[in-house]
């Protein structure tokens, strides 16, 4: 049997480093790197998608990956 596990993925290129994802999460695990672009920790990720909806430039997806149970 296999388990769905959701992942926030940022698109760093596009990514304007407003801080909004990381207001908006409520683990905490999203950080601006450099004044450039957000990084999350993805071992923490739930993949709630909370920064993804207020990423004002959509730069943000859940992506959902099939790992073992």
């Amino acid at each position: 049997m296999k388990k769905i596990k959701k992942k926030a993925i940022i698109d760093k290129e596009y990514c304007v480093a407003c801080g909004s994802c990381a207001k908006a999460c409520p683990l905490q695990i999203i950080r601006i790197e450099q004044g450039v672009f957000a990084q999350i920790d993805y071992d923490k990720c739930v993949g709630c998608g909370k920064c993804a909806k207020t990423c004002p430039a959509s730069v943000i997806n859940i992506e959902k990956r099939e790992v073992a149970a």
